[in-house]
């Protein structure tokens, strides 16, 4: 057994020493020093090089610069790696290798003269993994727990009015890194502000400030403690006593996600005055719910890692306001900080706009789940008695850093560390320290520890199951008894890895329909994607394994709702729709219903607006007039009238706007909208005269088209040159359809041979007024198939194809897609289409996209996922067109509708590139027009296509029809 004398400070359990206790972050007017900036840096493979740093005379001249805060990896010094769960290094706990580097810092400073007499206390707010710290070469300290603040007290070793030298020593592993198994790159370094405090005599130390709020009477109940004598001050409460005095106040306006009311004081003592930020609510589990304020909440919520793609995990403030406020744009009301306290001005702006937070402790050791019975030495930290200290003193320093934040209702313990007994101590710390706020922890599904059910992954059945309380029983009846009267949260869900996810409108309902079903989180927020330059000079993200990493998870790491630039994906806009707090839906006898879904506030705020558009072409507009509906009403009123008469396919779109500004959001920011079929597209019933189809020169003319007269297929349309159409069954696999943790279609699609189908023309010929070609597509090696009929017909200005498919052998498969695919000159780059749109939709991710008439060109169809794959589907489109500059082009109409994607690469580039810049455009256009396409799912982590949305092989039959532009 290794003994902690025999071990580097950096390889015992708790490395961290000398630091201060745990307090509150907070704002003063007490001088401070930031010592952010350029230090001197140099790197070394190894620990255990020589301490030289540390001496006051050492000569750094000869070293490089580094920025703090940063991560040296992102500076060239080394290279990112990235694994979710496996550990880059052996898993012999709390050991690390020798190959561990080395970071050296060096800063000089000067400390203001009138700082003399003052308590001095270094800060740092964030290092990874551990550090050792020197002040004028006296060694002052240690510090783990990277996402954690460490304080120290340096006040006998400053020289004030003169120069002073700190130095840090930062290793990449310690045995701090066995605890921080958290899904994402790992990278070192001082990485978040290192300052300098002034705390005068008699100052505050550490404060927490209590206001409860009574849902009854709607008072506040307000109580600051403090280390010392100070007051409380509050001027728009009228408030001005002394800490540790509980005063009740009359009625409040209590903070929530909704309605973020903070009231802005200040706690003074004669030596300074400390900004706080009173937000006044109650949170509570009634009879099995999570309430706050007395009333159910419904958790809107994402996962969030820290990231930058420049900069990794270090954050400015406008990054992190830049989350805030595209979150709140996108109807997000919570978030959980995983898996880590994230930097403490992240938590002042939930707090002042307005976002529920579950804050995570600085702890994962998802690493050990293969080796809990396989190494005697393995033991799982969370119930090894060793590192007890350690995780309960990072419980502590997260509790006691953000305990002042009213956005932070929930604590979690962490993450993915399995069950044991450290779990239960620092729950019991917790609960001690904070009664206020509940627990989280979602690897024990016991839940002895914890307020709350959390769940990861579950499918729709199972959230059904545990909605209805008849989810499997635990084999403790008593525990099993309490579980089944906690509320119930999904944790991480809808995994947004790639084009997806699928199935969010299903969970949705879920969570409306079943009171205990309190919504999830969505893993994640964004895409780690690692902004980098090819040789070439294109730019692309990278991701795992793109840096030589001998161990590496792939693009696992690119899994969030916007892209690594933040830059919102279709999944996210999906998102938006399926969790809209307003609800437009329609009534039968010329009615809508509008339903108020917030939590806790009124539609005082919102402005309807309706549109009537015939073809997509707006024909009226105007004002719907909606009572400002108080949280769960509903009301139902007659649609507008009066309408224009119309005689094409007409829409009625109403729209939920922002009828003022808000602190996140300008003047007509669209919150929710509903679509009302006015009038159906009419059937056609005029008869046209058929062309009758005549050869020549080896080919059929046919209308406009002209047709190999030997294969049958179609080589020119209106003059220009013409790839297909033929069948297509293959798409580029998208991350869900590879299933890395649930179960992938994709092995057993190319298994089949889908990705390289063979045609074979059995007949070609005229049949009356229509040319008739039978194909037979199959793939290699495996009897299964699809006999395949085209029907041409002309009429005086158009051709139509009518396409017979139906399936030979046993086809157990869903089928990526199903429809043709063509190819046009590059130069039909613009498309112009009514459907659905303006971005992309899949059968299980549709929400979002509306019927109108839209425009783009082929390069802005395409999503520029971090791995490239499917994208770009455009859905029920009635008809499209493809034109050059000069507007001549070829025109695309279905009966009724179509699947439209079009692109300037193949299928199959798009299947073989690896990263956006491997994509080059050829000198032909792709189009793909499907009768259907594959659902999405989640099952890169979490359930497949749900079977409504499956593409099965059936006998289909769709028609399209062709004209010319010019």
């Amino acid at each position: 057994m290794t003994t902690e004398s025999s071990v580097p400070y950096y390889e015992t359990f708790s490395p961290t020493q000398g630091a201060r206790a745990p307090r509150a972050w907070f704002r003063s007017t007490a001088p401070q020093l930031s010592l952010n900036g350029p230090w001197k840096f140099r790197l070394s493979a190894r620990a255990d090089v020589a301490e030289d740093l540390a001496r006051e005379e050492f000569d750094d001249a000869a070293w490089d610069e580094l920025v703090v805060p940063s991560l040296w990896q992102m500076a060239g010094y080394g290279t990112p790696a990235y694994t979710n769960i496996k550990y880059p290094f052996p898993v012999d706990p709390p050991r690390v290798p020798d190959e561990n580097p080395t970071g050296d810092y060096r800063q000089t400073f000067e400390v203001p003269e009138d700082w003399h007499g003052l308590t001095t206390v270094l800060r740092f707010d964030g290092i990874d993994s551990c550090a050792r710290v020197w002040l004028n070469g006296k060694l002052i300290g240690t510090t783990s727990g990277s996402r954690l603040p460490s304080e120290f007290d340096v006040t006998s070793l400053l020289r004030y009015g003169a120069s002073n030298t700190i130095a840090v020593r930062v290793h990449q592993w310690s045995s701090g890194s066995y605890l921080e198994d958290q899904d994402m790159w790992w990278m070192s370094g001082i990485f978040r502000d290192v300052t300098l405090l002034a705390r005068p005599e008699a100052s505050v130390d550490d404060f927490f400030v209590h206001a409860d709020y009574d849902p009854q009477s709607h008072s506040g109940i307000l109580r600051v403690d403090t280390d010392v004598a100070a007051r409380v001050i509050v001027p728009e409460l009228g408030v001005d006593i002394a800490a540790g005095e509980t005063v009740t106040l009359g009625e409040v306006e209590p903070w929530s996600a909704e309605l973020p009311r903070l009231y802005r004081g200040e706690l003074r003592t004669e030596a300074e005055s400390i900004s706080i930020s009173v937000g006044f609510r109650r949170v509570e589990v009634v009879d099995g719910i999570i309430t706050v304020n007395g009333r159910r909440v419904l958790f809107r919520g994402v996962n969030r890692h820290e990231f930058h793609p420049e900069t990794g995990r270090t954050l400015d403030e406008a990054t992190m306001l830049r989350d805030v406020l595209l979150m709140k744009q996108h109807n997000i009301n919570a978030v959980r900080t995983s898996h880590y306290p994230p930097h403490p001005r992240f938590l002042d702006l939930c707090d002042e706009y307005g976002l529920w937070v579950i804050d995570e402790c600085d702890l994962e050791t998802h690493g050990f789940f293969d080796h809990w019975e396989a190494l005697s030495n393995a033991v799982n930290p969370v119930d090894d008695p060793s590192w007890r200290p350690e995780l309960v003193a990072r419980m502590e320093r997260m509790v006691e850093r953000d305990k002042n934040h009213p956005s932070i209702i929930i604590w979690s313990l962490g993450n993915e560390c399995g069950p044991g007994s450290n779990l239960s101590a620092m729950a019991r710390w917790a609960r001690e320290r904070d009664g206020s706020r509940l627990l989280h922890y979602e690897r024990d599904w016991s839940c002895r520890d914890v307020d709350i059910y959390s769940r990861m992954y579950a499918t729709h059945a199972e959230v059904d199951e545990i909605g209805r309380h008849v989810e499997p029983a635990l084999d403790d009846s008593e525990l099993d008894a309490r579980r089944r009267r906690m509320p119930f949260i999904l944790c991480e869900y809808a995994h947004a890895m790639g084009n997806g996810p699928g199935g969010l409108s299903e969970y949705q309902e879920l969570f409306e329909k079943y009171p205990r079903c309190q919504g999830g989180f969505v893993w994640e927020w964004i895409d780690h994607g690692l902004a980098q330059r090819a040789a070439d000079g294109s730019d692309f993200f990278a991701y795992g394994g793109d840096f030589g990493e001998p161990l590496h998870d792939g693009n696992f790491v690119a899994d969030g709702l916007v892209f690594p630039n933040r830059v919102p994906s279709p999944g996210l806009l999906e998102f938006k729709k399926v969790i809209e707090p307003v609800r437009i839906t329609p009534v039968a006898g010329g009615s809508v219903r509008i339903s108020n879904v917030y939590d806790f506030r009124d539609l005082s705020h919102i402005e309807f607006l309706w549109q009537l558009e015939e073809e997509g072409e707006s024909v009226a507009r105007g004002t719907l007039a909606v009572p400002p509906l108080r949280a769960g009403e509903s009301t139902t009123i007659p649609l507008p009238s009066g309408f224009p008469t119309v005689s094409r396919e007409t829409w009625l779109t109403i729209r939920a706007v922002l009828l003022e500004e808000a602190s996140w959001a300008p003047v007509g920011h669209e919150i929710a909208n509903g679509q009302f079929l006015v009038l159906a597209p009419l059937a056609s019933v005029a008869q046209r005269t058929a062309v009758a189809p005549r050869r020549r020169d080896g080919a059929v003319i046919l209308g406009d088209a002209t047709f190999d007269a030997v294969t049958g297929g179609l080589v020119a349309f209106a003059g220009v040159s013409i790839h297909g159409p033929r069948l297509d069954l293959w798409r580029a696999p998208i991350d869900n359809d590879r299933g890395f943790a649930g179960n992938p279609v994709e092995p057993g699609w190319r298994d089949i041979g889908l990705d390289r189908l063979t045609h074979r023309v059995d007949g070609v010929g005229i049949e009356g007024d229509t040319w008739v070609v039978r194909t037979r597509v199959a793939p290699a090696a495996t009897a299964l198939g699809f006999s395949t009929t085209y029907r041409w017909r002309a009429t005086e200005d158009a051709v139509e194809l009518t396409v017979e498919i139906l399936p030979e052998g046993e086809w157990s498969q869903v089928l990526p897609r199903l429809g043709l695919r063509m190819g046009l000159p590059a130069v039909f780059h613009r498309v112009d289409w009514f459907g659905r749109g303006p971005g992309e939709a899949y059968a299980d991710s549709r929400r979002a996209a509306y019927v109108g008439r839209f425009s783009a060109t082929v390069d802005d169809l395409q999503t520029p996922y971090v791995f490239p794959q499917e994208n770009g589907n455009r859905t029920e489109v009635r008809w499209a067109t493809l034109t050059d500059p000069n507007g001549a082009g070829l025109r695309v109409s279905g009966d009724p509708t179509f699947e439209l994607t079009a692109r300037r690469w193949t299928t199959e580039a798009l299947d073989r590139a690896k990263h956006t810049n491997e994509l080059v455009a050829t000198d032909t256009i792709w189009v793909n027009l499907d009768s259907a396409q594959n659902g999405l799912g989640s099952a890169s982590c979490g359930p497949g296509v749900l079977p409504p949305y499956q593409l099965r092989a059936t006998p289909t039959s769709f028609k399209l029809t062709f004209s010319a532009l010019t």
